[in-house]
Parts: C-alpha cells; sequence; structure tokens
C-alpha cells in the first residue's frame, strides 16, 4: 500500500505544504476573469512596505480607478487591519479589490500575496513562514488547465516563489519536489507488485 506523504516539509526557513509540489494548477485568467480579485471577504494580505510603495503610486494609477474604490480610498486609506489583524488591501462592496481595473491589477508590482495567489503565506517567530495552497472554487478551471498541460502549483508560481524567497532557495524546492516525486513513484510501483 503506497504510505501517505508528509503533510509539510521544510525548505531553509519555509515550511511547504506539500500540495504546493503535487498539485496541478496553472491559472486560467480567460476563464474565471480574475474573480480572486473581486470575491472573498477581505482584500489581500499587504506588508507596510508594500502598503508604502502603492501609497507612492496612487497618484498616477488614481485616474484608473472606479469612483467607488476612490471613495473607499478616501474614506480608509490603501489597506486595513482585517478581523484576524493583517493588513489587507481595501475593497469595494465587501470583496472587489480597490486596485482591480477593466484589464486587471492598476498596481505596476501586485503584492507579493497576489503575486502567489493561490498559494498563501502565514508567518510564525523566529523568522520561520509557512506556505499552503488555499483551495477555493473559482480556480476550478486553473486546476483542469494544470491536469492537462501537467502543471504542479509551485512550477506555475516560480516567478512569484522566487521574486519572494530568491533562486537559492527556489532551487531546494525543486530538489525537495524532485524527491517526493520518485518516493511517490517507487511506493506505486512497489503498491503494484
Amino acid at each position: 500500500m503506497v504510505s501517505e506523504l508528509p503533510p509539510m516539509l521544510q525548505v531553509g526557513d519555509v515550511i511547504v505544504h506539500t500540495d504546493i509540489i503535487t498539485e496541478k494548477f496553472a491559472c486560467d485568467i480567460s476563464a474565471c476573469t480574475g474573480r480572486c480579485c473581486e470575491e472573498g471577504d477581505a482584500g489581500a494580505p499587504v506588508t507596510m512596505d508594500e502598503i508604502a510603495r502603492i501609497e507612492s503610486v496612487l497618484d498616477d494609477i488614481w485616474p484608473a480607478m472606479r469612483a467607488s474604490a476612490q471613495a473607499v480610498v478616501d474614506r480608509q486609506g490603501v489597506a486595513y487591519a482585517d478581523p484576524e489583524g493583517e493588513l489587507v488591501t481595501s475593497i469595494v462592496d465587501g470583496g472587489d479589490c480597490v486596485f482591480r481595473g477593466p484589464k486587471g491589477c492598476l498596481l505596476p508590482e501586485k503584492p507579493i500575496s497576489c503575486h502567489l495567489y493561490p498559494i498563501r503565506e502565514k508567518r510564525f517567530g523566529g523568522g520561520l513562514v509557512g506556505l499552503q495552497y488555499h483551495r477555493w472554487n473559482i480556480c476550478e478551471a486553473a486546476r483542469r488547465r494544470g491536469e492537462k498541460e501537467g502543471v504542479e502549483l509551485y512550477r506555475f508560481l516560480k516567478e512569484a516563489l522566487v521574486r519572494r524567497f530568491g533562486e537559492k532557495w527556489y532551487d531546494e524546492l525543486c530538489v525537495a519536489a524532485e524527491m517526493i516525486k520518485k518516493t511517490m513513484i517507487n511506493e506505486y510501483k512497489e503498491d503494484k507488485k
């Protein structure tokens, strides 16, 4: 019988849920039209540095923002603290990101949480970070496309993972992923005997 994979592995100071390695995913923006930017109960998590960057470009993107988004930013700023106390981008009418334009994100550089989505990051003490795959029904087309194209989530999000953790860390993640895949294949073969 094939044994269960460990639910997590550690790469440097990052705890990675193994679903990020084993699950297939390739965003299909034409199918979902970026619904992750317009649905949900809170905005995208942001850091203080990202808030400062957003505020520095606000005058440039202001004319492209919807009037309802401008009103929210006027009232509460570019970000707020969600019920858990995490800083998130401001939203319109309980879900739509204020920086969503007719052709996608108006920001010249998306917050890292947006770039990493559907991977969610959780920070722990001592510099430890956890990554998990956030499954959401609006991403079903991305899961189907990932299966069809044979693209694992961590490979689809290579650029975002490198942006967040660096090339060296990503290379270490790839080595760990290959070890997990070999283990899965060997256990499958063993199970077939």
